[in-house]
């Protein structure tokens, strides 16, 4: 039986890297952002019909976005196997002093209660579905852990995503519903390709960093989902392996 899938953030970096990954290995995908412009192009670059993408524009900080987008895929699917839990923001590197309101309750709307509401509308339909069940990973951040500098409202919203990755896992049990966590490190994306030239670190220092191929990244993920239901990848790390991440760089 095909797999159904939703994947938000589809339309970019670790999104559309995992959504590509899901469609060449059969799965049905729901392609979930705020552009869709985006989504079709990921959709066309596929090559796969109709019958399996299914692209929606959706705010996941908008809970009436994401209810309609959840009754979009019990309409299209049935049902739903796998949610990447995967939108994401960041905030500009300001001093902290200097952030603004907005700028911080734009990064934890997306972050962390986007998160909460399309993993709520995933945990409610899985629940109910027969056979029941189904997983849902979070991406984290290995800021869930450690912060870059000038980082609190993405790192504050990471920290968050892990006790919900917690919380999930645990009242999903009795459901057959899994929940794991991918912590990502400096994947290759346009948004990481600064890195390469010098980010700011701990000490001051503006050094380069060593980014990871986001086709590792998508296998990861696959892995994680491909599990059967009574095994659980609980947390993963993903990174570059030379990034200053552990021990003092």
């Amino acid at each position: 039986m095909m797999k159904i899938t939703l994947v938000t953030g589809a339309g970019s970096g670790i999104g559309r890297a995992v959504t590509l990954g899901f469609l060449e290995r059969g799965y049905a995908v729901v392609l979930a952002g705020r552009r869709k412009d985006r989504l079709d192009v990921v959709v066309r670059d596929s090559g796969v019909d109709s019958s399996r993408a299914l692209a929606v524009s959706t705010d996941v900080g908008d809970p009436a976005a994401v209810r309609r987008l959840f009754e979009g895929v019990q309409s299209r699917f049935g049902r739903l196997d796998v949610l990447f839990n995967n939108a994401g923001m960041g905030a500009p590197p300001v001093a902290f002093d200097e952030l603004t309101f907005e700028q911080w309750k734009a990064v934890v709307d997306v972050n962390l209660t986007g998160m909460f509401l399309c993993a709520q509308q995933a945990f409610a339909l899985m629940k109910q579905q027969s056979p029941r069940g189904g997983r849902i990973i979070n991406n984290g951040s290995i800021s869930a852990s450690v912060p870059r500098p000038n980082s609190a409202p993405y790192t504050a919203s990471k920290h968050g995503v892990t006790g919900l990755t917690k919380s999930i896992s645990l009242d999903g049990r009795a459901h057959d519903i899994a929940c794991s966590q991918i912590d990502i490190g400096n994947a290759a994306t346009p948004l990481t390709a600064k890195f390469l030239n010098g980010t700011l670190q701990a000490n001051g220092e503006m050094r380069p960093e060593p980014l990871l191929n986001i086709a590792h990244v998508a296998d990861a993920v696959l892995y994680m989902a491909a599990l059967p239901l009574d095994a659980n990848v609980q947390f993963m790390t993903v990174m570059a392996t030379k990034m200053p991440f552990i021990g003092r760089g």
